[in-house]
């Protein structure tokens, strides 16, 4: 590191970039189902199927869903934990989706993951300080004085105090482990974060502190987020734009005040619907979904909604929709606007 600082210097403007930092195109993940003694390929789960979108530096996208949508799957994807079935995930300019080895090695620094569990994600036989600072050794980023002192800047940063660096993560209630977990993706300075379910398993109170520090950090970094979640409220606190996916596929995407005003997907609107609000004048109708989520081993022909859809039609039983830009960058995948 000789001499470099740990300040974040890429102050640049999504508008003066001019330019994604990432790209998703036509990513898919497809698990096997194995049945017999010889474990014989029987069918896929379809976890992912063929979602594509962008992200622009210091941007937030927020990418919400029932359980089993696919959301965390598509974000381990990114983060390269999991393979893609096909498809190209685009970081920075550079195509990532086949990098293995010394080569991921270099560029994994650039993105970071905070988890759901702030306990499991921590190695509890290890020291806040060695857990912050494990990225930096990894990558050689530092001598052991200047690692030190990015751990106890980083602990600052996330409201933490310098003498933190030498307990154990037992020691620290839900709220702070997640601080710890922030503080140890920042320590190699990263452009991205993937946040998957990083609030849900604080208390309300603490979700907010959380949320706030995670906003505040976004400015001062000029980080970009993806943050994965299945409460809407949080996803409209943080993002700029969201996403909503079904049974693997993205179905809407827009800007926030126009997705959470203006729902074009009848799904959007009964996931909407269902969100506790303040009662107020013009308060959305409750929307009900009759039946299940399909199988994603066995998903239905044509629009993945189709089966719970009160608005279906013929041709939604037939063709599955594309993800069309309806108006002002809202895009929605589905027949009534085709």
């Amino acid at each position: 590191m000789n001499g470099q600082t740990w300040t974040n210097t890429r102050a640049e403007t999504s508008e003066q970039v001019g330019e994604y930092l990432l790209e998703v195109r036509n990513l898919k993940k497809y698990f096997p189902i194995t049945a017999g003694l010889l474990r014989h390929t029987t069918g896929y789960v379809k976890a992912v199927d063929d979602v594509s979108f962008h992200l622009r530096p210091g941007e937030t996208l927020g990418i919400v869903g029932e359980s089993g949508c696919g959301k965390s799957t598509t974000g381990r994807m990114i983060m390269r934990v999991l393979e893609p079935t096909s498809g190209q995930i685009v970081f920075d300019g550079q195509d990532i989706t086949d990098l293995r080895g010394r080569a991921l090695r270099e560029i994994r620094p650039k993105f970071q993951m905070v988890f759901q569990d702030p306990y499991a994600s921590l190695n509890p036989k290890m020291a806040v300080g060695e857990i912050i600072g494990e990225p930096l050794a990894v990558n050689h980023m530092g001598s052991r004085q200047q690692v030190e002192q990015r751990v106890v800047d980083l602990l600052e940063t996330v409201g933490l105090r310098a003498e933190d660096r030498n307990r154990y993560p037992h020691e620290f209630s839900g709220g702070q482990r997640q601080r710890i977990g922030i503080a140890r993706a920042l320590s190699a300075n990263p452009k991205l974060i993937v946040a998957d379910e990083a609030v849900s398993a604080l208390d309300v109170s603490i979700q907010s502190q959380i949320l706030n520090l995670m906003v505040a950090l976004r400015k001062e970094f000029n980080l970009s987020y993806i943050f994965i979640s299945h409460n809407l409220a949080v996803v409209r606190h943080i993002s700029d734009r969201v996403g909503v996916m079904y049974l693997g596929h993205l179905v809407e995407m827009g800007p926030k005040g126009e997705l959470y005003r203006h729902p074009l997907h009848p799904y959007t609107e009964a996931l909407l619907s269902a969100a506790p609000e303040p009662k107020r004048v013009g308060r959305r109708e409750r929307i009900i979904l009759q039946g299940d989520v399909p199988n994603p081993a066995n998903p239905p022909q044509g629009c993945p909604f189709h089966t719970r859809c009160a608005k279906v039609m013929d041709i939604c039983r037939i063709q599955r929709p594309e993800l069309q830009e309806h108006v002002g960058g809202h895009f929605v995948a589905c027949h009534l606007y085709s």
